[in-house]
């Protein structure tokens, strides 16, 4: 298992985490097992969106004599009441449903307090005027929590959250579909079948700018929806016209800008075992390139995927990492510090492109790779 860096909060997370769907309306027994698998495996991240009782204190159970080897995205705002799930922002309610949690899990913290499912501006304004984030923060001067979370399907919440200061993961949903979406507070249009009718062509700017936004302030993002429900992953029910692999979406996911781990929506212990597999995947297996540039309803012409069917480099260039790190100098508008050092230490830069084309001929997406070395070059000064 891979680990990487969650932002800047000092968390190393598994790269394939688990979401809890696969643990709801099973007896402790499977819950148990899939803890196990995950403990084997390597996965040690898991995201806790749902207060399911019943959930919470099985996985409570599983986790008994091992819960410091797992890093825990507990969520606030959402609670069980008249036996099924509420979204709230009363403060009263928010506190009552964390300390449930806690008990139910049988620890006094978590690794992350993500503040649940915040898809407009105005609810985000919600959340920092009226308590919730006063709260988190008191939890996290508490050492309650270690970071403080905020998760969200829309990219302009998420960019005033990552802009914020205060929110340091983001739970976001990435995948190549949704990508190509505009912002938008109703969730449902991001699998709308209607809003992948006409030529789709190109991430959206605003998602892009996310992606870069948190790479560069260091704010870690776990992904959700990796694989669209699963409708990606079905010819018939996929918005691009085309079956995708799971070893394709979170590979894909696994690839963007600031993304620290994807939370896995195994819904058993095969599907879990076959998300944990992904890491001893041959290179040909996790490979979207070539799947994306045939896929019919959707084009990234121009566009860098970070994929690396530009290797190799004859002079040993990270094409992929010159590349997100002069997009992510771009967007900015200057050179950040952090990006200036990160380009830095690469063994080989932009200016040591010799202009042989290589790259561009093995681009499935038609980008001037040759024309960005030489943009890195004079921009960078190496």
């Amino acid at each position: 298992m891979e680990y990487r860096q969650l932002g800047k909060t000092g968390l190393l997370v598994s790269e394939i985490g688990m979401g809890c769907e696969g643990f709801v309306g099973k007896p402790y027994e499977q819950v148990k097992e899939m803890v196990d698998a995950m403990e084997a495996g390597g996965v040690n991240c898991i995201d806790l969106y749902t207060p399911n009782p019943e959930f919470r204190s099985n996985l409570g159970r599983a986790l008994r004599g091992r819960r410091e080897k797992f890093v825990l995205q507990a969520h606030l705002c959402t609670i069980w009441k008249d036996g099924q799930y509420k979204r709230t922002r009363n403060l009263d309610e928010v506190k009552e449903g964390f300390a449930d949690q806690l008990q139910r899990l049988e620890t006094d913290h978590a690794e992350i307090g993500m503040i649940h499912y915040v898809d407009s501006l105005a609810d985000w304004e919600t959340v920092c005027a009226g308590g919730v984030m006063d709260y988190a923060k008191e939890l996290k001067a508490q050492g309650t929590i270690r970071a403080i979370g905020l998760s969200s399907h829309n990219p302009e919440v998420a960019l005033a959250a990552a802009n914020s200061g205060i929110v340091e993961v983001l739970m976001f949903s990435v995948n190549p579909c949704y990508d190509l979406q505009p912002a938008g507070e109703d969730v449902e249009q991001l699998w709308n079948e209607k809003n992948y009718e006409r030529p789709l062509v190109n991430i959206d700017p605003q998602r892009q700018e996310l992606y870069e936004t948190c790479q560069r302030l260091g704010v870690g993002i776990t992904v959700v929806k990796a694989f669209g429900g699963g409708d990606l992953l079905n010819a018939e029910l996929s918005p691009a016209g085309k079956a995708l692999t799971l070893y394709q979406c979170l590979h894909y996911a696994l690839t963007r800008p600031g993304v620290a781990a994807v939370m896995s929506g195994a819904r058993d212990l095969e599907e879990l075992k076959t998300s944990i597999a992904y890491e001893e995947a041959p290179a040909e297996e996790r490979d979207y390139a070539a799947a994306f540039a045939a896929l019919p309803k959707i084009s990234w012409v121009g566009h860098c995927m970070y994929c690396g069917h530009c290797a190799p480099c004859p002079m040993g260039i990270d094409v992929a990492s010159v590349t997100k790190f002069l997009n992510l100098a771009r967007a900015q508008g200057d050179v950040p510090e952090t990006v200036r050092e990160h380009y830095a230490v690469l063994p080989h830069h932009g200016s040591e492109c010799i202009s042989c084309g290589a790259c561009e001929k093995r681009c499935p997406f038609g980008v001037p790779v040759m024309e960005n070395m030489h943009r890195a070059a004079a921009l960078f000064g190496m």
